[in-house]
């Protein structure tokens, strides 16, 4: 049976799947986290907040050809951007951008869900990012069975005990024998 999802994605998908043993490895985009005091907050409220706050920002701003805005410099002057309701901090979503480490409480989280299981199943990764690609090498490490289901090679593949070649989605219904 299926323990815990240990997740690399940061759309929130797998919860609203009804997956409830959950573990976002890389974090959330609708949260957002203080860099100061590490509050958290709902993404919308933070929206919410900017819009209210910079009322009429974007009518000062032309989107050009490319996709980039043209933005007055002092529309940016007026700008007022989110901050921290509990210190005043600065907010960043609660993802980990290239080159942040993963917080040590989601590594201690995920470690243990490992040490609980009886095998691990990657699913639709190339485990080219190191954060999940160190949870291969340690399940192999202490002789679990390691499954992995992808389209392509992956960097685990030496480790697994079994590779499936193919699409996430029709192998994990096939092998369910949902539908």
């Amino acid at each position: 049976s299926l323990l815990h999802v240990v997740t690399q994605n940061v759309d929130g998908l797998h919860q609203r799947a009804g997956h409830r043993a959950v573990i976002d490895l890389h974090g959330r985009l609708d949260t957002v986290v203080c860099l100061g005091c590490r509050a958290r907050t709902p993404r919308d409220v933070v929206h919410a907040w900017m819009g209210a706050a910079n009322a009429g920002w974007q009518a000062d701003s032309a989107t050009a050809p490319d996709g980039d805005a043209d933005i007055d410099a002092a529309a940016v002057a007026r700008f007022e951007p989110p901050h921290c309701e509990a210190c005043g901090g600065l907010l960043k979503p609660d993802v980990v951008f290239f080159g942040e480490n993963v917080p040590p409480a989601r590594y201690a989280a995920a470690r243990a869900a490992l040490e609980a299981a009886d095998a691990l199943l990657v699913a639709g990764s190339s485990l080219m990012v190191y954060s999940g690609y160190r949870f291969v090498r340690q399940a192999h490490e202490a002789g679990l069975p390691v499954v992995i289901v992808n389209r392509g090679r992956t960097r685990g593949d030496d480790l697994a005990s079994l590779k499936i070649e193919g699409d996430v989605g029709t192998v994990l219904h096939d092998a369910l024998g949902a539908g």
